[in-house]
């Protein structure tokens, strides 16, 4: 095990290098030496060229059928991070206000993490040195990463992930005072409920205790005709049903119109309803009369209109669930998934796999290097994605430059501070420690390895995680305005944040598996 001064250390120096190498992408966005334009090219390159090239490299020598296993427990550890950074965002909700445009796009915040730059260059750092094995470690654990890109990928984008961030521009605007009282309400009766429930609880039990403490069950027969009600104190609702029943069908009829017209005058004069045309019309100060005959007409009209066959129905729902298949495939051929794919393919077939690279016990002819046949495409591959990490942290650090953050008080005042620091600190702090009480759990459990000390890290390590800065360009390709200030001030306390608590659970992992 290591000292504590090491053990610091080697937690902090990728860190460290993380910064820097972001800051150079910060400092030249700044200086306007690298434009919009470039940083959208860099991002593509990364995205579709070097980020494949580097999964490739990584899988095909790491992942073989003796440990392909692993995949299952990295698949389950990644979507039980999404679904917990959702339901964490949900929480933040109900207690603090989010602006009414940013409603789902705080559960896609909580949701998807930065599952790509930042975790590969700190776990490549760290498990190519002491105390990991500097050999083979270091690949081992970029490819269990795929395995959370892959999720991550396929989740966001095939899934409908993104849509939640496309629902929060559906429907009229909302205020925000609106959204703060509805807030405060809500707060309030969750509170209430919470201090309601332990007295019912309390009050439930003494009425138990109450019972048990009675030994002559005689009592309660003997106490049973005093609570009785008297037959005279029954006779004037009795005599109330019988004059009901007499009524005259006439009376009932008048009554009923009665009933009707003061049903239809509240829902015209409801502070709560709609105040849409489609709800109040132009004629709405008429006669209660004329407004129910009318109501019967347009219901009487609606009523004739052919209902759609069942062979239409059908017809719409098989065109959609083509056209969701077709969205569902187009979006994972993306050269990142297959990538991750075919590499997962390759590594589990050693016929092909000897291809690339030197198979024990699989004869593959070689080149006339000595070399398997397609060794070139290997070499390629790790020169290629070698640029991967540096050039993610420059548009990660250019990305952080261009964001639109309140410069001035008053307009961090108009933001949600509550909600902000409140989801700044279940991301980075409360998700760590469900995170490692969760990977511990499934390791007792058997379904993680306990010997796997590479995969017991990974997992460990991508429960502290900040927002995905995809976010901020999905939410500028759906917004209207193509402004994304919310999310923008949302990352920024994130990656404040993260330096030091990430510091914090990195060595807390190294001294749990060492």
């Amino acid at each position: 095990m290591l000292a504590v001064g090491a053990l610091i250390w080697v937690s902090l120096r990728p860190l460290l290098r993380l910064v820097l190498c972001a800051g150079f992408g910060f400092l030249i966005t700044k200086a306007d030496i690298f434009p919009v334009v470039a940083a959208r090219g860099a991002g593509q390159v990364a995205l579709n060229i070097t980020g494949p090239c580097l999964m490739f490299s990584k899988i095909i020598p790491s992942f073989s059928t003796d440990n392909i296993g692993t995949l299952g427990p990295l698949f389950l550890v990644g979507c039980i991070y999404e679904i917990m950074g959702i339901l964490l965002a949900w929480t933040v909700k109900q207690f603090f206000w989010v602006p009414h445009r940013f409603r789902y796009g705080i559960l896609a915040a909580g949701g998807w993490g930065n599952y790509g730059d930042i975790p590969t260059s700190v776990v490549m750092s760290i498990t190519a040195g002491p105390p990991f094995n500097s050999s083979t470690d270091g690949s081992l654990a970029v490819a269990y990463v795929s395995a959370f890109i892959l999720v991550f990928y396929v989740t966001l984008f095939p899934m409908g992930g993104s849509r939640l961030i496309a629902q929060d521009w559906v429907g009229p605007d909302v205020e925000d005072e609106d959204v703060r009282e509805a807030t405060r309400r809500r707060r309030h009766a969750i509170f209430k409920t919470w201090l309601w429930l332990p007295r019912c609880l309390l009050h439930r039990v003494q009425g138990l205790r109450t019972i048990e403490e009675k030994e002559d069950p005689s009592e309660l027969e003997k106490q049973a005709p005093e609570h009785t009600p008297e037959k005279s104190e029954l006779a004037p609702e009795a005599e109330t049903v019988v004059e009901d029943s007499n009524r005259s069908v006439s009376e009932l009829r008048d009554d009923t119109s009665q009933v009707f017209s003061r049903a239809t005058t509240d829902v015209v004069m409801s502070p709560i309803t709609s105040a849409a045309p489609t709800v109040v019309h132009g004629d709405a100060a008429t006669d209660h009369g004329d407004h129910q005959d009318s109501s019967l007409s347009k219901t009487v009209r609606f009523s004739e209109h052919p209902s759609k066959s069942p062979s239409t129905k059908s017809q719409h729902r098989r065109h959609r669930m083509k056209k969701g298949i077709r969205e569902f495939m187009s979006q994972l051929c993306s050269p990142p998934s297959m990538s991750i794919i075919i590499s997962f393919v390759i590594s589990l077939i050693n016929p092909v796999k000897a291809l690339f690279i030197h198979v024990p016990g699989t004869y593959m002819p070689n080149a006339p290097d000595g070399q398997p046949p397609l060794a070139f495409i290997m070499d390629t591959c790790t020169f290629v994605g070698a640029a991967s990490v540096p050039l993610g942290l420059i548009c990660l650090g250019s990305a952080l430059a261009r964001l639109k953050v309140p410069m001035t008080v008053s307009a961090w005042k108009a933001m949600p501070m509550g909600a902000i620091g409140a989801f700044s600190v279940a991301k980075i702090i409360i998700s760590p420690i469900l995170g490692v009480a969760i990977c511990q759990g499934l390791t007792h459990a058997g379904v993680i390895n306990k010997d796997d000390k590479v995969l017991r890290f990974v997992c460990l390590f991508f429960s502290c995680l900040p927002t995905a800065t995809t976010q901020v360009y999905i939410t500028q390709v759906y917004s209207p305005t193509g402004d994304a200030e919310h999310v923008s001030a949302l990352l920024v306390p994130q990656y404040i944040l993260l330096v030091f608590f990430m510091t914090i659970l990195t060595a807390y992992s190294l001294n749990l598996l060492f």
